[in-house]
């Protein structure tokens, strides 16, 4: 299912970072950056929780708005029961809509600010989307301390909140349409293995993307997936060839592109709910600034496991929205 918008612009981001992120080759672009975990608080939750409200602060003041003035915030993390997202809005008093769609979060809030503007049901919108390395690592596989070996494919979760102001004034950046993703599942058990479970529902939703569009993938100058890694991305691009006949040219990832990975421990690349729009917010719309980009197709791509289903080693089922995005001259 495909929506198309008539008067819906991103209108300002911020971004906020951990140490990892701080070390990348986007650092000079992100609003502010951490050098450790912990963010000066006494847990990763907590500092996950700062990570957010900081986001949405420094947002506000890019607008010049007070949080009275947003009618909606959209957002989700990774923890049990959103509960850094909850937190966070409890220190702003804007209305919420707490979203889970894994690592899919980012483009799926952003769609669905995008249909309550375009529906004329609200005026304007914040979305964020955020994870922390360690919080999320101890929740979905073991406490970092308990020093566990990982698998070579495996990817480093994102520490990080990335935040856009969304509303009818136009701007530079306009939200042309956007796509709901199908849950998928090949079967695949191995946790570690997250760029083979979310490929297929990258490549489902792209597809639709592109049918319901009439258009084909050189449509855009760039399509940007989640956080499949490097060897997801491989498995995407054979995958869309192989099942829909379509070549992907123009695409790359933000899990390839986070980090340095040649020289940062973090294996395949980056995963978790801040890494596609930590990467569009900084060097995408860095690029864009630069007239490098016009017409971006994002693709956020999730797996939908919780610890208890991994423990019995059911499949791991996955999603991906896509949200289309085009530079107005």
């Amino acid at each position: 299912m495909t929506f198309k918008y008539n008067n819906v612009y991103i209108n300002e981001t911020s971004t906020v970072v951990g140490p990892y992120e701080a070390k990348g080759p986007f650092s000079k672009l992100y609003d502010k950056c951490y050098k450790e975990f912990y963010f000066g608080e006494k847990t990763w939750e907590t500092a996950e929780v700062k990570c957010i409200t900081e986001s949405l602060n420094i947002l506000l003041k890019k607008i010049n708005k007070k949080s009275k003035n947003i009618d909606v915030h959209i957002g989700g993390d990774l923890l049990n029961q959103l509960v850094a997202t909850n937190y966070a809005s409890s220190k702003m008093s804007i209305p919420l809509i707490g979203i889970y769609s894994a690592c899919a979060t980012s483009t799926l809030g952003i769609m669905l600010a995008s249909n309550m503007l375009d529906a004329n049901q609200i005026k304007n919108a914040v979305v964020t989307a955020s994870s922390h390395n360690n919080s999320a690592e101890k929740q979905f596989r073991n406490p970092t301390e308990y020093g566990g070996p990982k698998r070579e494919y495996t990817t480093f979760t994102t520490t990080g909140c990335a935040s856009c102001y969304l509303s009818n004034d136009k701007s530079n950046i306009r939200v042309e349409s956007a796509t709901l993703g199908t849950v998928m599942d090949l079967g695949i058990t191995d946790v570690f293995n997250m760029g083979a479970v979310m490929a297929p529902a990258a490549a489902k939703v792209i597809s639709d993307h592109l049918n319901d569009t009439n258009r084909t993938a050189d449509y855009y100058d760039l399509i940007l997936t989640g956080d499949l890694g490097i060897v997801g991305k491989s498995i995407l691009k054979e995958y869309m060839e192989t099942e829909y006949g379509i070549k992907l040219k123009n695409h790359d990832d933000s899990a390839c592109m986070i980090f340095d990975i040649d020289k940062q421990p973090v294996y395949q690349g980056g995963s978790g709910v801040a890494c596609l729009p930590l990467v569009t917010f900084s060097y995408i719309f860095d690029q864009i600034k630069k007239g490098k980009l016009n017409k971006i197709l994002l693709v956020a791509t999730g797996a939908l496991m919780n610890t208890s289903m991994c423990n019995q080693k059911l499949s791991i089922p996955s999603i991906a929205h896509a949200v289309s995005l085009e530079v107005v001259k």
